[in-house]
């Protein structure tokens, strides 16, 4: 029988480093650990870094200037131009199709909503931007939540609660932890306020490509999913439901993801790189 390749092994004439020792300890537990092209370079990582302040200067341009009455097209065109205006590549644009170059995602969509011309942001309305900035080709991922005017009590907790899903994530991320470690943090945080998380989406790796391994997932037990070691970057993204967890994809465009019941969603990201002390945010 053919033995299964192992994803981390010695490379030849180099003595082990004490991250390699654990690692291989871990996959010899039988652990799901990342492969060596996972680990980021230090040149690599500063491409990322780079690419993350963009992507930031991006967002930060849109909370400057969306306003009620503004439609989603306009603020597709905001990230456009402030994108290529300072060097970068908006990485949506045309991925697999997709046709614009930033992702809008109002009250019950809970992500990939396209921008249009007909979509007008009303007061009370939730939005989810979602950037990815390619720079010198390196990307660079995160979303942010606006409300628009004032939403209801019940929609404000929603919001407000995402992210303090996403900064529950973040904490719980140490050198060596588990993806599991993180969703379980996150779903115990949402359920405790009576939302749910959705299970079909997740975040993933990034920096070198848009979507890399390993997925993260926002829910499950301790101690499951890959082993996160420092150099690796990735995204957290919890989309949280006021609902149930459940959600569809628009038959008519193919990419717009609703909630199954059509109650509102809301969703914060960042891109982190895992340090040998914890997570550097990428994306502030």
């Amino acid at each position: 029988m053919k033995k299964q390749r192992r994803r981390w092994h010695s490379v030849a004439g180099e003595a082990l480093t004490e991250m390699d020792k654990v690692i291989m300890g871990w996959e010899n537990k039988g652990k799901l650990v990342p492969t060596r092209d996972l680990i980021k370079t230090p040149e690599q990582i500063e491409g990322i870094r780079k690419a993350g302040v963009l992507n930031t200067a991006v967002l930060d341009h849109v909370a400057a200037n969306i306003h009620e009455g503004m439609t989603t097209e306009e603020i597709n065109t905001l990230v456009h131009t402030y994108t290529v205006e300072h060097g970068g590549i908006p990485a949506p644009l045309n991925y697999e199709g997709f046709p614009k170059s930033v992702c809008t995602s109002i009250n019950e969509v809970v992500c990939h909503g396209i921008p249009s011309e007909d979509e007008e942001l009303m007061d009370g309305d939730i939005i989810n931007v979602d950037c990815t900035t390619i720079l010198d080709g390196y990307y660079a991922d995160a979303s942010r939540m606006f409300v628009i005017g004032k939403a209801e009590p019940r929609v404000q907790k929603l919001v407000d609660v995402a992210k303090e899903c996403l900064e529950i994530g973040m904490e719980v991320c140490k050198p060596y932890c588990f993806v599991g470690d993180i969703g379980n943090a996150i779903a115990k945080h949402a359920h405790k306020n009576g939302f749910t998380v959705v299970r079909d989406l997740c975040g993933h790796g990034v920096g070198n490509a848009f979507h890399e391994e390993p997925d993260i997932v926002h829910y499950g037990k301790k101690g499951t999913g890959m082993l996160l070691v420092p150099g690796m970057v990735f995204t957290i993204e919890p989309m949280v439901n006021m609902g149930v967890y459940d959600v569809f994809i628009d038959e008519e465009d193919g990419w717009t993801v609703v909630t199954e019941d059509e109650l509102p969603s809301a969703q914060w990201e960042h891109t982190f790189l895992m340090t040998e002390t914890g997570v550097e945010i990428l994306t502030h």
